[in-house]
């Protein structure tokens, strides 16, 4: 969400010293000061330059995917943000999209979470939200950009969405561009880092689930009652209204929340209320909104997930360039 100008003007005292501390802070991890810590498998992170979506989660499943694939032990680092006990709604997606097939380390210290994986055998980990999380050395730096929010028009934080500043991307080995199917300026903004592999993702629909349904069943658009009501706590909002609109999804109204926001009995009387006035037959919201629906009851209306999947047009590009950088920085056995 962007700050009225007004609000950020008055944070962008703020932001300057925010960036002086983490410009800092990079340096002195690049010369030594401060000291990284290595694991002794594989280590891939995948990670953002701003607050909020655009598109970690789908890569680390992505990832991980292609690498049970070949045969690999992998796990999966996260600090779980805005989680307890453990877990975090994008956790909880994780391991129901990937069905208990890969290893989970959560918490602050994510190298002594590696450690402890490390005695069950891991090939390799995925460090989940990871570019600035420095205190752990990696072999390869994977960064998401939103293709629909230039970053050279955000501020710093707290005036803007920046965690770091632009010039930050030159620590990445790999720059993947996201939502590329809802800009016309996708190839313009690829061409403004020549000094990167640069590839672009889309958005795929896999299909619909019912909350209250099978977990196995997923349903077409025309197997379903609309019209829909959306509502979603995501980090970028706009994108999934956007992507209703592209698979032709009949949404009578919409409502947002905070990201990782979990529902409340109110919030779903309110919804219901919402719904109800402008003719809703069925909500229509996202999988990690979804698990923060669990104590949730939303009684006659029926509540859909959109199951979504991260292509990249260029897959096996992408996977040598991969490949080709862990067995350079990790040796023949990665």
């Amino acid at each position: 969400m962007t700050l009225p100008l007004g609000i950020r003007v008055l944070l962008w005292p703020l932001s300057v010293v925010y960036g002086v501390i983490v410009r800092f802070r990079a340096w002195l991890y690049a010369r030594g000061w401060l000291k990284q810590k290595r694991l002794n498998a594989v280590v891939i992170s995948v990670g953002n330059l701003t607050v909020g979506g655009t598109g970690k989660t789908p890569m680390v499943i992505w990832l991980a995917e292609k690498f049970l694939a070949e045969g690999k032990r992998v796990a999966i680092l996260s600090r779980g943000y805005r989680g307890s006990r453990g877990t975090s709604d994008e956790i909880e997606l994780m391991k129901h999209r990937l069905q208990g097939r890969v290893l989970f380390g959560v918490g602050a210290d994510r190298y002594a979470q590696g450690r402890a994986l490390e005695l069950a055998g891991v090939d390799l980990f995925l460090l989940d939200d990871g570019f600035q999380h420095l205190r752990l050395a990696r072999d390869m730096d994977i960064v998401m950009i939103d293709v629909t929010g230039p970053l050279r028009e955000q501020a710093l934080l707290p005036a803007g969405r920046l965690r770091e500043p632009v010039s930050a991307v030159n620590r990445a080995d790999l720059v993947l561009f996201t939502r590329t199917d809802h800009s016309s300026g996708a190839v313009w903004a690829m061409r403004q880092l020549p000094q990167f592999p640069v590839f672009r993702t889309v958005v795929r629909l896999i299909g619909f689930q019912r909350i209250d349904g099978s977990e196995s069943e997923c349903l077409r658009l025309d197997q379903m009652s609309g019209p829909f009501y959306a509502f979603c706590g995501i980090g970028n909002p706009e994108a999934f209204f956007r992507d209703l609109e592209k698979w032709k999804v009949p949404v009578v109204g919409r409502q947002t929340f905070r990201d990782h926001h979990l529902y409340s009995i109110a919030d779903v009387a309110r919804l219901k209320k919402l719904a109800a006035h402008l003719g809703a037959r069925a909500f229509v919201t996202t999988e990690k909104d979804a698990e923060n629906l669990t104590k949730a009851k939303f009684d006659e209306m029926p509540v859909y997930v959109a199951r979504i999947a991260l292509e990249i047009p260029d897959e096996e590009e992408v996977l040598n360039l991969i490949r080709s950088k862990v067995q350079a920085q990790h040796g023949a056995a990665a």
